[in-house]
């Protein structure tokens, strides 16, 4: 069940996507979900569609790593999808039983939300899968230095998104490890009522959470160790540039993007 998590997991490689510039890549990312919001209609999300599966094409990723962002938010999807059937309005009434009525603008919308939920998480699932944690956190200290004008901790910020998911991994092994010496000395986490089952995870939780603190504490010990105090007077190993190719992905982007306004506009 863990292992379908891909939040912070990062996919080493040489393709073009992996050595755009984490700033563009953040930046693509941003105009994508601009391309997702900016849909209008079930059918144009083609467009998106064929932006973000050519780009994990590009990254050498491959589908089922693609649908693996999107296993772990099933309950949600289909949450989204019943709520949106059955409480949203419309004058087209497809089947209507006792209190249940099911409209034609009612399910569109349904499937509009799902699928703008979907191609969300794949958007960002391609981002944290072909960008290292670390670069991913220059990227946006980079991106908010403006922000250090009013004395905003920029980099303070960016080393916890670092240390959050380069640790989001390792913390979804160790619980997989947890659950499985739990298993073996006799717990069940699937049998029973949705309050048995939470009340299950009470030997899977406490441990994770000890270990959690444990690990904090090691960390924070290492970086005393190390005399970090903080941004000031760092340096880089490796200076952020832009290139050609970083331009020609802005240039695709932003023509599917303006594409996309065009359409909903016409339409």
């Amino acid at each position: 069940m863990f292992k379908d998590i891909t939040l912070g997991q990062y996919m080493p490689g040489n393709t073009v996507v992996h050595r755009l510039d984490p700033r563009a890549k953040i930046l693509l990312t941003i105009v994508y979900i601009a391309m997702v919001f900016t849909v209008g209609s079930p059918l144009f999300y083609v467009i998106p569609a064929a932006y973000v599966f050519l780009t994990a094409r590009l990254a050498g990723l491959k589908f089922r790593q693609l649908l693996k962002s999107i296993k772990p938010l099933r309950i949600l999807l289909i949450l989204t999808f019943i709520l949106n059937v059955f409480f949203s309005g419309g004058e087209t009434v497809l089947l209507q039983w006792k209190f249940i009525t099911i409209s034609q603008e009612g399910l569109l919308l349904a499937v509009h939300f799902s699928l703008r939920l979907v191609f969300l998480v794949l958007g960002t699932s391609v981002l944290t899968l072909t960008t290292s944690p670390v670069a991913l956190s220059d990227g946006i200290e980079i991106l908010l230095t403006p922000l250090k004008k009013v004395r905003f901790p920029v980099h303070e910020l960016a080393m916890m998104m670092t240390i959050a998911l380069r640790f989001i991994p390792t913390l979804i092994e160790e619980t997989d490890k947890i659950m499985k010496a739990q298993k073996a000395r006799g717990a069940d986490f699937e049998s029973g009522n949705l309050i048995a089952r939470a009340k299950a995870m009470t030997p899977l939780l406490v441990p994770l959470f000890v270990s959690a603190f444990r690990r904090a504490g090691e960390l924070a010990m290492a970086m005393e160790a190390r005399c970090y105090h903080g941004g000031e007077g760092r340096t880089r190993l490796r200076v952020l540039q832009f290139t050609r190719e970083d331009g020609r992905a802005f240039i695709v982007s932003f023509s599917m993007l303006t594409l996309l306004i065009a359409s909903a506009i016409l339409w």
